[in-house]
């Protein structure tokens, strides 16, 4: 092998363990930046399933202070038409 054979190889040696490293350090940013928005999705599914439970619940108020408002206007209407009736008497 000549001197120049030589420098060659050392140099493409450098540059394969310099490409190396990067793509070892690009590998490490890509994981931790997977891993970073990845946490980011789970606290926004976390608060979207909070605020569904909180709708829900006011869901089931709202169902169930309508059905107590409509018993209620119910009997009212009851109220009303017994005392029409005792009035036509």
């Amino acid at each position: 092998m000549s001197q120049g054979e030589s420098a060659l190889e050392l140099a493409v040696r450098r540059l394969e363990s310099a490409t190396h490293v990067l793509e070892q350090r690009l590998g490490q940013k890509l994981r931790d930046a997977g891993a970073e928005m990845g946490g980011l999705f789970d606290q926004d599914r976390a608060k979207l399933a909070a605020e569904l439970d909180h709708a829900k619940s006011r869901e089931r108020e709202l169902e169930e202070a309508g059905a107590q408002a409509s018993a209620a206007l119910g009997r009212a209407i009851q109220e009303i038409r017994a005392a029409i009736a005792g009035q036509e008497a």
